[in-house]
């Protein structure tokens, strides 16, 4: 379409003729996310002609043309002066029925006037689209409060219509992500946590069986809707975000043990598909991570539905969705660092915190061991995946999943090494200074486990480095006479001594408290702690 001929159109002033080039714009545009450098100029004009229909008109029908043409427009952000200004900011505000401190309400006046639904859906999306591209116009919106007056407006208004409510969430949750110095004011001045947990319960229906304990769903409920997913999802994320800065002061502990409920209801619901539940899961295991682990009690202290007694008398059915949950971001074998740390980081603290949880989850992922033949990365069990993880390349995969392990084992270097054998857990025991042995410094119970007989009986042919019982190998030196051993010896530290003095490797020992030192340093701190250096002259 020539954008010169629409905008000659538009200047002219005549609705229906500019309403017409415009659905035609919209129509041809629907699908356009890249756009012509060459008519970037045209398109400035345009977005900046469209907004001054906006400010003039009131009939909803052209309101709703031309803010689907800002919508597809938005899209670009070289092309979003003219919108990214106060002037801008506060007409498509008005239009999404978001009402401004008395200061700035008067250049809104005529956006404000009663517009039906669908106006408002169009002006929200141009908000979001407008706000995730230009910095001018987050500016804006900080500077008018467009996010302290987006949660008043959410708090009073009735409407359930689905993209209302969809679009108003999507639009707390950018603001409040690309502008970190509004969370503190939208918890301390608005009560956006409060707000948004309301908003949750609007959505799920949720009902409550006891103080944090949410009425639980049947064998029959069915899957959640798909907008009610949405939705979900966009809460999920914006109270993400609005507990990031999380202190007592902010948040109330029983606040925060109601988000920790109703989180515990979210990972016993599901989805239309697989996909779907495990994103909503995914967003609500990032959330439990914001959270004090004093309050993921409410994970566990509600009526045991499983038989589970031996754990405490605790409901451990959530964190066997967080297993599940882990287990499935394995074997996807991809995006770990975003889709897998977090719940490795949230099952990792939760059993620092929780015995309950820890002694639950060392019975799913390091049951007894009774089979030492295989290498621990070998295999298809929970903990030959995360023993794998343990040489990741990734460093925060690895560290990760040689941390959750670390604390299943009571932080005990002993126990881990047991379970994951002393070449997979060296790069964990370095960076905590370990490698002597030893434990963490978190305190745990005294109650310790047990082997089995089978590994009681294999233990003494166990490679410790390997961790699992190696077949005899043929001595390569057995046939060598002391001279051809003492020459190989001597080629082998050539070799090592070239190599390091290209600095191509770095030989490193071991100090007496477990820590990596240059050789020769941890040779000399040893002898000197022996009393075995001479004083010669």
């Amino acid at each position: 379409m020539d954008l010169g001929a629409m905008l000659s159109r538009i200047g002219n002033g005549n609705v229906d003729e500019v309403e017409r080039y415009l659905q035609a714009y919209n129509t041809e545009n629907c699908r356009t996310f890249t756009f012509d450098p060459k008519e970037e100029a045209a398109r400035i004009k345009l977005c900046q002609g469209v907004l001054t229909v906006l400010t003039r008109s009131a009939q909803p029908r052209y309101l709703c043309t031309c803010l689907e043409t800002m919508r597809i427009l938005s899209r670009d952000k070289h092309v979003l002066g003219p919108v990214a200004t106060r002037e801008g900011i506060l007409t498509l505000a008005g239009l999404a029925q978001i009402r401004l401190p008395d200061a700035d309400r008067q250049a809104a006046r005529e956006a404000e006037s009663s517009v039906d639904e669908q106006v408002v859906v169009e002006a929200l999306k141009c908000l979001c689209n407008v706000m995730f591209n230009s910095m001018a116009a987050q500016q804006v919106g900080v500077d008018i409060r467009l996010a302290q007056e987006l949660c008043a407006r959410m708090r009073s208004s009735g409407s359930t219509h689905h993209e209302v409510r969809l679009f108003s969430l999507r639009l707390l949750f950018l603001l409040s992500a690309l502008r970190p110095d509004i969370r503190g004011g939208l918890c301390t001045e608005t009560g956006a946590v409060g707000l948004l947990t309301d908003v949750l319960e609007r959505i799920l229906d949720i009902g409550w069986a006891g103080p944090y304990e949410v009425t639980p769903p049947d064998g029959h409920t069915p899957p959640i809707p798909p907008e009610k997913v949405e939705q979900t999802m966009e809460a999920l994320k914006a109270l993400f975000n609005v507990t990031l800065s999380n202190s007592s002061d902010e948040h109330s502990d029983h606040q925060l043990r109601l988000i920790a409920a109703l989180m515990r209801h979210i990972l016993m619901l599901r989805a239309q598909t697989e996909e779907k539940t495990e994103e909503v899961h995914s967003h609500a295991i990032n959330l439990l991570s914001n959270l004090p682990m004093s309050c993921l009690d409410a994970l566990i202290h509600v009526p045991v539905q499983g038989g589970l007694e031996k754990y405490g008398g605790k409901n451990m059915d959530a964190v066997q969705v967080l297993v599940d949950f882990m287990e499935k971001r394995i074997d996807k074998g991809s995006n770990y660092k975003e889709g897998l740390t977090p719940v490795l980081s949230l099952m990792t603290e939760s059993s620092r915190y929780h015995r309950e949880i820890r002694r639950y989850l060392k019975a799913k992922v390091l049951p007894p061991l009774k089979d030492v033949k295989e290498r621990p990365e070998v295999g298809s069990t929970v903990r030959n995946k995360l023993v794998r993880l343990m040489t990741h390349v990734d460093m925060g995969v690895k560290q990760g999943a040689a941390e959750f392990l670390f604390v299943l084992c009571k932080e005990s270097v002993d126990n881990l090494l047991k379970y994951t054998g002393y070449g997979n857990a060296a790069g964990l025991l370095a960076a905590r200074g370990l490698l002597a042995g030893g434990r963490g410094e978190t305190e745990y119970s005294a109650d310790e486990d047990s082997d089995t007989e089978e590994y009681k009986s294999a233990k003494p042919f166990i490679n410790p480095i390997t961790g699992h019982i190696e077949e005899p190998m043929p001595n390569p030196v057995e046939d060598m006479t002391e001279e051809q051993k003492e020459f190989e010896a001597q080629k082998l530290a050539n070799m090592i001594g070239e190599l390091s003095r290209q600095q191509l490797i770095r030989p490193m020992g071991v100090r007496k408290d477990g820590s990596l030192a240059p050789l020769e340093e941890a040779i000399h701190t040893c002898q000197v702690a022996d009393g075995s250096e001479s004083d010669s002259d």
